[in-house]
């Protein structure tokens, strides 16, 4: 059945409404509301009215930036915006995925759609063709200051939709094309741009802002992945119940700390490695502590404020992707344009630096909670890092793997340091005097995403093999399903299931050391969540309660 296309009506566009188009294809369809329509052309008109009365307008009779005070004739108002393109062409790095560069496309489309910005609908209407049939400009990933927005990769998106020349190159559905020969297969003309348009399509935050989207939707699912993870961990360790209570939680109730204890009490609901303890009571074992260490005790405090953030980049995410941010805007009414400075992009970037610092937190924690299940002066009679096989002397479980991750949760830290404050001040005649550096800083979001993929990969593996080792505890067999909450069992299911290993009574998910290549379990287990597959789907309705 063909998927429902996503209305682009300037408003009201969402997260995943714009992962659909990104990253599934869905087809993207332009709102045909008559009054929407008017706006457009009332703002192309007003261009038409202005040049004829020969007002000055920045960047259609005047220079860009610091030669803004150059006068362009009316006749050159068309050159200059053609000029606009070429003198952008200058991108660097490694091109942009696909589903980042439609994004941005949906955005620009999405942002003209409100009518402020001088540019014909034909323009608009070619940003939806070539979403739809999924013809993709090549675009780089250095390039933008997140000044005037995204300037660079912009102008390379406005250049292959334009067929400006064929150097301006495009993925056509999997098949590398040069711009003009894809427009012919589109049976579309080149077009001219008119005075207004170039600056319209290239003076905007889409590019950075449709990275950002997307990262604030996989953060969320990271989120949720590492939520369900704490949850078999504790499992694990025999953590008790009684610290999600919602009575300690109604007298604290910020809305990621209670999201985080129903959430995590609605996780351990059913387990029979817990300790059930909602009724009050404090029971001691083995002279243990009365109460669970930090790292279990404290998960809602401590991750509460990470889902509270993210909530917030989400909010303002979304503001950004239903605005108009490019210079200047014009009330078509009024037939009046005004400067200012909408295509800054310091929401995107401080979104970006914040997002990269809450994931470098979410990882450390998840760091502590494996030491704790190594170490067997806390795991609770559990084997030495998690040795399967204890009856042969050289077996040494998941030590090597520790180390990995050990290697990985301080590089998602580090990715958490804050970028925009390091912009230059001096940028493009100092006319650019303040930047965001929002797409630098959607950059490292991704990475530090990336990253955390194959970190969660090896998160899993600890969890997974706890898990069997305390159901042998409890019940006499490696099988953790007989002991596992049912809330937890989908993702218990999940990582087996990738790695080729069925759940088993006999022996735990690692035996011997050399059963197995634990280094292709972690690129299994992070492909699949870096693709939204069966291990991201058992925790699907979890990371849903977080949008």
């Amino acid at each position: 059945m063909e998927p429902t296309a996503v209305v682009l009506r300037g408003e009201g566009l969402t997260i995943p409404d714009l992962v659909r188009v990104a990253r599934e294809r869905v087809p993207v369809k332009l709102d045909d509301d008559p009054a929407r329509l008017g706006r457009i052309e009332l703002s192309c008109r007003y261009i038409d009215t202005a040049l004829d009365r020969g007002e000055s307008i920045y960047g259609v009779t005047t220079g860009f930036g610091g030669m803004a005070n150059i006068r362009i004739s009316r006749e050159s108002a068309s050159d200059l915006q053609s000029n606009l393109v070429w003198m952008l062409k200058t991108g660097a790095g490694r091109r942009l995925g696909n589903p980042q560069v439609r994004a941005a496309m949906a955005l620009r489309a999405n942002s003209h759609l409100i009518g402020v910005s001088g540019i014909r609908l034909e323009i608009i209407q070619r940003l939806e063709t070539f979403l739809n049939a999924n013809v993709t400009p090549h675009v780089r990933e250095f390039g933008s200051i997140g000044a005037s927005g995204d300037l660079v990769p912009l102008g390379t998106i406005t250049g292959a939709l334009i067929g400006a020349d064929r150097s301006f190159t495009v993925d056509f559905n999997g098949e590398q094309l040069d711009s003009i020969t894809a427009l012919e297969r589109l049976d579309l003309p080149r077009l001219k741009l008119r005075p207004k348009e170039g600056l319209a399509m290239v003076n905007g935050t889409s590019v950075m802002t449709g990275m950002a989207a997307l990262c604030v939707h996989d953060a969320r699912l990271i989120i949720a992945l590492a939520v369900a993870s704490h949850a078999l961990m504790m499992q694990a360790l025999t953590a008790t119940n009684q610290s999600f209570h919602p009575f300690i939680h109604d007298l604290k109730p910020h809305p990621g700390q209670v999201w985080a204890a129903s959430k995590t009490l609605e996780l351990l609901s059913g387990s029979r490695m817990i300790r059930d303890e909602l009724d009050g009571r404090h029971e001691i074992r083995h002279d243990d502590l009365i109460q669970d260490r930090y790292s279990l005790r404290c998960l809602p405090q401590y991750v509460g404020p990470l889902v509270d953030g993210v909530a917030t980049i989400g909010r303002q995410i979304e503001v950004e992707m239903n605005s108009a941010n490019d210079n200047p805007l014009i009330d078509g009414e009024r037939q009046v344009s005004y400067h200012g400075g909408n295509f800054l992009g310091q929401y995107v970037g401080m979104g970006m630096d914040h997002l990269r610092h809450y994931l470098g937190l979410l990882a450390k924690h998840l760091d502590i909670q494996i030491a704790l299940l190594v170490a067997p002066e806390f795991n609770r009679g559990l084997a030495p890092s998690l040795v399967g096989n204890t009856e042969r002397a050289i077996n040494a479980g998941l030590k090597g793997m520790q180390l990995t991750g050990n290697s990985i949760m301080p590089l998602i830290m580090f990715f958490g340091n804050s970028f925009v404050d390091r912009f230059p001040s001096h940028a493009e005649q100092f006319n650019q005097n303040v930047s965001s550096q929002g797409m630098e800083s959607a950059l490292l979001a991704r990475q530090s995403i990336d990253t955390f993929h194959q970190y969660l990969a090896i998160v899993l593996i600890f969890a997974v093999q706890a898990v069997d080792l305390r159901s042998q505890k409890i019940v006499g067999h490696y099988d953790a399903r007989a002991c596992l909450s049912p809330a937890t069992k989908p993702i218990y299911e999940a990582v087996k299931s990738v790695v080729g290993v069925a759940p088993s009574g006999s022996r735990p998910y690692i035996w011997n050391d050399d059963d197995q290549s634990l280094e292709s379990h972690i690129e299994q287990i992070a492909f699949d969540i870096s693709r939204g597959g069966i291990i991201p789907q058992a925790v699907q309705k979890l990371a849903l309660t977080l949008q």
